[in-house]
């Protein structure tokens, strides 16, 4: 039996190695703590693989730059952290209204505003997922580890890829920036995979929004390409036409989220450590499901029953798997380093009869002590 590949790797170093797995061509980033690793790894990998990395001279035109490459048909990605995010959120909706596929790394620290570079925080969960008009669905992933890292950033790829949509890799200053023992060998990669391409000799009638149900995706051609292509941040009509209350604009519009919830339970994912007859759930993410999980083993020792659940699709929120999770259990517990409890805000719903409780901390991690605590009361 060969010896495992055993490397010492950052969460952000392992972000930009899931990049370059699942095909991406194009990278612009600005530095900013605590993204700053993807961005060097970025910059210094992507050219020797035959792709293209640009330092930006600002958020704003890293994510612009990346959206005009998707245009293009490359599979491009960008890294911030929330100040960063702040700036491209405008991009973010044009992405999102143009269907041009992106994955932007957001690695979180504590705000508001610039915050403190170096402390973590995980206060940008609704952030990252509301910051469009008309609060349209995009998809966010989180993970936990450095191991997690790689495997979420080829998901991402792949349903930015699949849906045409941005996509948001939602990780945190512990994560990013942290070193750990990873298993080259023992990696988990989601398949590679291209957008779908408009067959060659439609002699004019490509639509470049064109679907027949909402729910479709509509067929790529590159900007520069074959077909004549429209791409507009306005409200318009399949063809890319300026339209406003047109009921084909208005489907158009219904489109956006349409593709993406319809797909929701294929993007759930979650990790269920499990303990038969458990009274008590505890849903965190992140950095906190590491916590929460040597508090629970803690728990366990002394004798009590818990079940946990680390929630790596935050959104679409995996409803039926939440709601699974939590069956025969009187409490959920849900632990999450902000102030206000913002993923408890969006998922309390799913638990109806059951007391719903926030573990949640601010300026510095969650200690496994402070969930045991809550877990044993």
């Amino acid at each position: 039996m060969s010896t495992p590949r055993i490397r010492i790797r950052t969460g952000n170093q392992m972000v930009a190695e899931g990049a370059l797995h699942a095909g991406c061509l194009f990278f612009a980033g600005y530095p900013i703590t605590p993204a700053s690793g993807i961005y060097k790894s970025m910059i210094e990998e992507l050219p020797k693989r035959n792709g293209v990395a640009i330092s930006s001279p600002d958020e704003i035109s890293a994510l612009a730059y990346c959206v005009g490459a998707s245009a293009r048909g490359a599979k491009a990605m960008t890294a911030t952290s929330g100040p960063g995010w702040s700036l491209m959120v405008e991009t973010v909706q044009y992405a999102l209204m143009t269907e041009l596929p992106v994955v932007i790394a957001v690695v979180q620290r504590l705000g508001p505003s610039t915050g403190g570079a170096t402390q973590g925080a995980q206060g940008d969960v609704l952030l990252t997922e509301y910051c469009t008009s008309g609060a349209y669905t995009i998809p966010v992933f989180a993970p936990s580890t450095a191991a997690e890292c790689f495997e979420v950033t080829t998901l991402a790829t792949y349903w930015a890829e699949e849906l045409r949509t941005p996509v948001v890799v939602l990780s945190d200053k512990e994560i990013g920036m942290m070193s750990e023992d990873v298993n080259i060998d023992a990696l988990h990669a989601w398949p590679v995979h291209q957008r779908k391409s408009v067959p060659a000799g439609e002699n004019g009638a490509y639509k470049t929004y064109d679907f027949a149900s909402p729910a479709d995706v509509p067929l790529f051609a590159p900007v520069g390409g074959e077909h004549k292509t429209t791409i507009t941040g306005s409200a318009h009509d399949k063809r890319g036409a300026l339209q406003k209350n047109s009921p084909e604009t208005i489907a158009v519009l219904r489109h956006l989220q349409e593709k993406v919830t319809a797909r929701a339970e294929e993007m759930a994912y979650v990790k269920t450590d499990d303990d038969p007859g458990a009274d008590t759930l505890v849903v965190s993410f992140g950095i906190t499901a590491r916590t929460a999980k040597e508090a629970a083993a803690q728990a366990r020792a002394k004798g009590r029953r818990v079940r946990l659940v680390n929630v790596i699709s935050l959104f679409p929120v995996p409803e039926t798997l939440l709601t699974a999770a939590a069956e025969g259990c009187s409490r959920v517990l849900v632990a999450e380093e902000n102030m206000t409890g913002q993923y408890r805000s969006v998922i309390r719903h799913l638990f109806p009869g059951k007391s719903v409780e926030g573990i949640n901390g601010f300026g510095a991690m969650i200690t496994p002590d402070a969930i045991l605590e809550r877990i044993m009361a």
